[in-house]
């Protein structure tokens, strides 16, 4: 099919010193565009977050390798939501549909395919789909023997009607945004994190329909020196704190966040007796792990606010 008769999809990525994962998502990115190319035109826009353009020479050598090519911009500014915001801006000149993803995602070949076909399907004016985390292979055994890697995985039947998307996959339309240029990501959030909540709820309440693809998943490659439980602990703490801090930027009251909160602490520490009294194993690392979330939301709920690393 020419190209002119293809729908153009724009790979948004934001990136920040991690020049080898981007390699691997652009190998991956290929893959996707080939699946798709009788289709989709795909290209992608990059904006690195690094001040002097390290991801550059990344860039460079995939420029001729997609059909709409590779846009390359410097943000440097070190705040995500200033980031998220020129690769909309730049994957809005090249698409007319912008895929977002992450530097440290590897989307299968079918990825694209899957997001297209619920879009297809269901007239939908964005699709999301989850994210499975895949440890390194030299990754202590607790990392996968506990449930570290479920946070914020969300499974739900193909099609399927969702309030929220993610920025590390789903594809949304252009037109949609260009239309409505006040629905951006809040610079103010950018350092913390849960931009993307706050961005996507704000979407889904001035009328954006998003949908959920099954097939549609990415990977996300843990690196080794995040393979530490001293991380992991610090993950659910911000993650914890993050998700607060955007509930109350939504307009939930604080004390309505911190009774939750309260709540998720509860469950946390009955967590290991309750797992004991079945004959299970305690997971206490797990169990530490969701204390600190819950402590996270909060301090959220009360203004404090952790920065993102």
């Amino acid at each position: 099919m020419p190209a002119t008769e293809r729908k153009r999809v724009a790979v948004a990525v934001c990136t920040y010193k991690r020049n080898e994962p981007l390699a691997v998502l652009l190998h991956a990115l290929l893959a996707c565009a080939e699946r798709v190319k009788n289709r989709a035109a795909v290209g992608v826009a990059i904006v690195d977050d690094t001040a002097d353009g390290q991801a550059r020479r990344v860039a460079s050598k995939f420029a001729d390798k997609f059909d709409l090519g590779v846009e390359y911009r410097i943000s440097g500014k070190q705040n995500i939501s200033i980031a998220r915001n020129l690769a909309v801006e730049t994957a809005l000149e090249i698409g007319d549909w912008i895929a977002m993803t992450d530097d440290d995602c590897e989307p299968p070949p079918q990825w694209l395919e899957a997001l297209l076909d619920v879009q297809e399907r269901t007239g939908a004016d964005a699709v999301t789909g989850r994210m499975v985390r895949r440890a390194p292979q030299d990754a202590p055994r607790w990392i996968t023997d506990q449930p570290f890697f479920d946070l914020g995985v969300e499974e739900r039947p193909d099609g399927s009607e969702m309030c929220v998307g993610a920025t590390f996959n789903t594809l949304i339309s252009s037109e949609w945004l260009r239309a409505r240029p006040g629905i951006r990501f809040d610079p103010n959030m950018g350092v913390v994190g849960g931009e993307d909540m706050v961005f996507f709820r704000a979407a889904h309440a001035a009328g954006l329909t998003i949908r959920f693809s099954e097939v549609g998943f990415v990977y996300e490659n843990e690196s080794i020196e995040r393979a530490t439980f001293g991380y992991q602990l610090y993950v659910y703490f911000w993650h914890g704190n993050s998700a607060a801090l955007a509930c109350v930027e939504d307009g939930m009251k604080r004390s309505r966040v911190f009774v939750h909160g309260t709540a998720s602490l509860v469950r946390a520490g009955a967590r290991p007796v309750s797992r004991l009294l079945r004959g299970e194993k305690p997971q206490l690392r797990f169990c530490l792990a969701q204390i600190l979330h819950a402590v996270g939301k909060q301090l959220g709920a009360v203004g404090v606010r952790v920065d993102h690393r």
